[in-house]
Order: structure tokens, then sequence, then C-alpha cells
């Protein structure tokens, strides 16, 4: 049995272990042989530990001397840093209309271009009003010339299509792109991490006689910095897409 035992989520523990006869793992990952669930037992308490079911499937099930206290500690903890460096791709939808001005456009597409930059996914949507719908080549050129004004950063994900009065794109960023999103997320991630690590001992101090003193952190709060789509002329869309895919 190698070292890295799989350890599944609510195994039995010490007297909750039904089987008669065992095999066990030391908790140096050392194996201990076959014995009974009573000298099994007999052994966790002399280590001061536990005896944890890692195989029950197997014949004799597997156990292993563990603190299992202590385990489940650190896989709580694992699975929080995990999700920590989850990335979150967004879907945020910019509208546009066959007769938007020049300046309009550019701001707009500025703005598709930025957040596409920030790994998410953008939906382009042209909204015909009145005859407009007689029309619908003028909105398939806009969205033609979004594709190539931002050929560099975004990849055609959805092509354009009609749904009642509206037609719409989604773009997605490039593999290059998005791979330094990502890269950029992990980072930020892992310096939150290490800052969230060095807090607990800054604004300490010791004053007279040898009185710990909570110190002024200086902080008034940190106001976090969302990306905020109606700023940028963009609304969400509804829903987050996500990294395989939108909805």
């Amino acid at each position: 049995m190698s070292e890295d035992v799989h350890i599944v989520r609510d195994q039995r523990t010490n007297r909750r272990i039904r089987a008669r006869e065992v095999r066990v793992v030391g908790p140096n990952a050392e194996q201990l042989g076959v014995m009974s669930i009573e000298a099994a037992l007999e052994r966790a308490q002399s280590d001061g530990l536990d005896l944890v079911e890692v195989n029950p499937m197997a014949k004799p099930p597997v156990c292993k001397i563990m603190d299992y206290g202590k385990f489940k500690y650190e896989e709580k903890k694992k699975a929080s840093e995990a999700k920590k460096k989850q990335v979150v791709v967004h879907l945020k939808e910019v509208k546009l209309r066959p007769k938007t001005e020049e300046h309009d456009y550019e701001f707009k597409v500025r703005n598709v271009r930025r957040f596409l930059e920030e790994g998410n996914k953008a939906k382009v949507t042209i909204m015909f009003r009145g005859r407009e719908i007689t029309h619908k080549e003028l909105g398939s050129a806009i969205l033609d010339d979004v594709v190539k004004d931002l050929k560099e950063v975004a990849v055609v994900e959805q092509v354009p299509r009609m749904e009642g009065r509206q037609m719409f794109m989604i773009l997605a960023p490039s593999p290059k792109v998005a791979q330094r999103a990502r890269e950029l997320a992990r980072q930020q991630a892992d310096a939150a991490a290490k800052k969230a690590e060095a807090k607990p001992g800054e604004g300490t101090k010791v004053g007279e006689g040898g009185k710990v003193e909570a110190g002024s952190s200086g902080s008034k709060g940190s106001e976090a910095a969302p990306v905020v789509a109606a700023q940028a002329g963009m609304v969400p869309a509804t829903g987050n897409a996500a990294p395989g895919g939108t909805k």
C-alpha cells in the first residue's frame, strides 16, 4: 500500500468501525499488518490517536492510525485555499443599436476589450427598434466590426443569431489572454493568502510592564473594487458563465 492513503469523507472511526478484523496502517504510513479490531483500537489509543477506516471495501478493511481532528482541519483548510484560487468567469452584456454613434461604439468596444483581458466573456447585442428590424444587415455589419476590432484578444464563442428583435453573439478571451488572466488571478490569490497569514501579528505592541496592547491597524475597511458593468456601458447578462461555457 502506498503511503498516500486515499481518505474518503465521513469515515468510520474508532468504535464505529464494524469489522472484526482490519489491516492497520501506522501514523507514519508503516504497515502494521492484519489484527483484530480490539487490538487495532488498543494500538491507536496507546499512541493517543484515532483509528480511521480509510478503505471499507477492502478485505479486510484498511484502517489508519491518525489524529482525525487534525486531519479534518487540514482537509478543510486545503479546500478553502483551493476555492480561493478558483477563477470565476463572468458574462457581461454590451448593447448597441444599428445607429450607434462612432464614439459610443469605440467606448463600448474598449470596455469589452478590458473585460475580456480580465478573463471574462462578453455578450454583444444589437437592439432593433421599429423598422430597424428590416435592416438586419446593419446589425451584422456592426458585429463584424466588433470581431475585427477585438481579434487580438477575443474569439467568437457563439456566432451572431437573432432572438426576437435582438441580434447577439458571445465573445470569449483568446487562449493566450485567458491563460494570462488565470495566472494573474492565481498571483493575486497567493498574495491575498500571504497577507491574511501575516495579518494576525500586525497591530500589537508590548506596553509598559510587558502588557500586550492592541494597536491601531489604520485600516478603515478596504473597499472592494468590483467590476461595475454599468459604469463601463455594460450590464450583467443573466447568470455567470462557467469556465467551460456560458449560460
